[in-house]
């Protein structure tokens, strides 16, 4: 079996503390912070098998790249790597991705060999106090698929069979082929819903959005923000195809915003009221929160899922007297997030499909990587088998 497997040098920059629990798991909390000189190369790997109870050994259909497969691969001058979240290495990369099952262990009996299914990146315990309370996306035992443990830009992968949800119902309305490459939208769509959903509490109809970045979380973001009733949608992002894709999943007006003053521009849009809900999606808080700060309505709500391991300048008396909030978001998983946005691509009215741009087999990944670090595509499908 082949995979894609991403190496790198345990070297912590100076002056980081390296906890007790990172020195016992392997792990490193901050990456970008220990692990350097990225290396990601196609190795012939063993089959994995299913080891315990609660598995399931899956054939994996098609694999989306993510932005963190690109800061994976993307160095700092001094040959660290950009994702600044939780890793282990080496470990086969790839999160985003639809699948069949092939074989599960024995005490399971919700899915079967030849279903078709997509499954949560975050591999959550059950019985930790932050699960037992609700919050696996903050597991204190999570594993990740693609970033501590094998992911799926690989033939074959095992996880935990809790995290599969079926989708037969994209496969009926898309068909076979595109079906599974729309499933393996699922999981970043899934962190759009969550964000403005389930974490931010959403916005009621009639609200004026804006989006930071027009990557595949942004564009779900997007499209979910026009379901859900927004009078007006403003996003900012600076690749042109991907602000061409931003008006086709239901966009108002897309600016490059090194063009624009962000803050001008949505005040002229909200005839100077300011705009009701913002999601940074860009991993550059730094540069658009001070702008969303100018432009926040009263009750306004900021949510923030783009991920960037800096400090972040914030007036928060512009937050009290605007009377607004503020939301991290992280993951995907809990909140029916899953089945909602799975019943939503089914029934047509989320239609994932024109956000994939590009499709590669698992011998050319890595070019499709590299080709991702452009930001000119929409989403980049990789098909391993």
């Amino acid at each position: 079996m082949k995979g894609l497997v991403l190496d790198a040098k345990w070297d912590p920059r100076p002056g980081y503390a390296v906890t007790e629990w990172e020195k016992r798991t392997g792990k490193a909390i901050t990456g970008s912070n220990v692990w350097r000189y990225p290396k990601l190369e196609v190795r012939e790997k063993p089959m994995p098998q299913i080891t315990k109870l609660g598995q399931a050994l899956l054939e994996v259909q098609a694999c989306g790249v993510c932005g963190s497969d690109i800061h994976f691969y993307e160095r700092d001058k001094e040959g660290y790597m950009y994702y600044p979240g939780l890793t282990k290495f080496p470990v086969t990369t790839g999160h985003e991705f639809s699948a069949k099952v092939v074989e599960v262990s024995k005490d399971v009996d919700y899915l079967k060999p030849g279903d078709p299914v997509t499954a949560e990146e975050m591999q959550w315990c059950g019985y930790c106090t932050p699960c037992r309370n609700g919050f696996p996306n903050h597991c204190e035992n999570l594993e990740e698929i693609g970033f501590t443990v094998d992911g799926a830009f690989q033939q074959y992968l095992v996880v935990d069979a809790k995290t599969c949800w079926p989708v037969d119902s994209i496969l009926a309305r898309y068909g076979e082929k595109l079906g599974y490459d729309v499933a393996a939208m699922s999981e970043p769509s899934c962190v759009a819903y969550n964000t403005i959903f389930s974490r931010a509490g959403g916005f009621k109809p009639g609200a004026y959005v804006c989006i930071f970045g027009a990557g595949p979380i942004g564009l779900a973001g997007i499209a979910l923000s026009y379901l859900a009733g927004a009078a007006k949608i403003a996003a900012f992002e600076v690749s042109p195809q991907r602000r061409e894709l931003a008006k086709k999943l239901g966009a108002d007006a897309v600016y490059d915003p090194r063009e624009v003053k962000i803050s001008e521009v949505l005040m002229e849009m909200s005839h100077g009221e300011g705009f009701d809900f913002f999601m940074e999606g860009a991993g550059v808080p730094h540069i658009v929160l001070p702008e969303a700060e100018k432009a926040l309505a009263i009750n306004a709500k900021v949510a923030l899922v783009g991920r960037a391991a800096r400090q972040v300048p914030m007036y928060l008396e512009t937050y009290q007297v605007r009377r607004s909030q503020f939301f991290g978001a992280q993951g995907h998983s809990g909140d029916a997030n899953f089945p909602n946005v799975i019943r939503l691509v089914a029934s047509g009215k989320l239609d994932l499909s024109p956000i994939i741009t590009a499709r590669y087999n698992l011998e050319q990944v890595v070019d499709a990587i590299a080709r991702s670090g452009s930001r000119s595509d929409g989403k980049i499908m990789v098909y391993p088998n």
